[in-house]
């Protein structure tokens, strides 16, 4: 696995190279998946003690690998900040956005990008010094709030303040880890974004005690892989990447016991796994696909466990991300 960073040419000129070419050909081509991730949320995108990206959206890239080309390990990690993300899956810098990114109507209608799917449910809060006393939101009036620019949090912000009646101060920076430092150093009250960049943010504090992560969620934040648009084949071999991952964790497909599933008499996992149908004919990919997902990565329980659940040291409840089944709103369709 590799951190790439590829300068094109301009926007204007790549874009009929790119509507000749299909994605999954240039990927099949060259042999690996460039994606474009976040340089250092832990938890979702960080680079581990062996200089390797760990995180649920990178096992997300990983997992399109191993469909696309049946080894999770041919990905090309591009690291991208909040401002140059959109330019570079544009661009055709990148071939899918794995990057804490929230699903809107002008992001999915104005820029040239589809999201595939949803694969974490989030939404913006707050966190404040623990020694400024504040139990609630509502208690933020005249505060200075750090946030980060490029994204969504700042209309969220400004929303929630004038409904609340209530004024505040921004302090913008271009990065997560300009605006924990900034956080830190107290130039702000309250630091807000996501509230899982938020936890992931408080755990590299010198003293987490120092912090608390405030329990209103003030937005909807669904965060997910985005590829470009005009490529359907692409589009659909990103999106059921994931929905092989919910699949698999509602039939009860592991990491774990893959192997042993592939004489499983359930006719939905019999199909999941290519044992009954070539549901990847369709898409370009071998009839294996989803079986490498779960074999290489994990199902979803697998990757987020161990990212950002109980395995991790984030222990984030599932909440919302749970399967439908099980209180959640995770909901895949059925491969048939």
């Amino acid at each position: 696995m590799k951190t790439v960073r590829w300068l094109g040419v301009g926007i204007g000129a790549l874009v009929p190279a790119l509507a000749m070419a299909s994605t999954l050909e240039t990927v099949q081509e060259r042999d690996s998946v460039r994606c474009g991730v976040n340089a250092a949320q832990p938890g979702f995108s960080s680079l581990d003690d062996n200089d390797q990206y760990r995180g649920l959206d990178t096992d997300v890239c990983r997992a399109i690998a191993a469909a696309a080309l049946g080894d999770a390990s041919k990905v090309d990690f591009v690291p991208l900040d909040s401002v140059e993300r959109f330019t570079a899956l544009q661009s055709g810098e990148v071939d899918v956005l794995s990057r804490t990114t929230t699903w809107t109507s002008s992001r999915d209608t104005t820029m040239g990008m589809n999201f595939t799917g949803v694969s974490y449910y989030d939404g913006q809060a707050f966190m404040v010094a623990s020694d400024l006393g504040v139990q609630s939101a509502k208690e933020l009036d005249g505060a200075a709030v750090c946030t980060q620019s490029g994204t969504t949090s700042e209309l969220n912000l400004s929303d929630y303040f004038r409904v609340n009646d209530m004024t505040y101060d921004t302090v913008v920076f271009d990065a997560p880890e300009q605006s924990i430092a900034g956080f830190e150093a107290g130039r702000c009250d309250v630091l807000s974004s996501d509230a899982s960049q938020l936890y992931a943010q408080r755990m590299q504090l010198a003293d987490p005690d120092m912090a608390v992560v405030l329990p209103e969620i003030i937005s909807k934040e669904p965060l997910g892989p985005a590829v470009r648009q005009n490529d359907d084949q692409w589009f659909n071999l990103v999106k059921w990447s994931l929905f092989a991952m919910l699949n698999a964790e509602e039939l009860g497909v592991t990491q774990a016991n893959v192997d042993e599933q592939l004489t499983s008499e359930n006719p939905d996992v019999m199909r999941l796994l290519g044992q009954d149908g070539d549901f990847g004919e369709s898409m370009g990919v071998n009839t294996d696909w989803a079986y490498q997902i779960i074999k290489q990565v994990g199902n979803y329980a697998d990757i987020y466990d161990r990212n950002v659940g109980a395995n991790s040291d984030f222990k984030i409840a599932r909440g919302l991300n749970a399967l439908w089944k099980e209180g959640g709103i995770q909901y895949a369709p059925p491969i048939r």
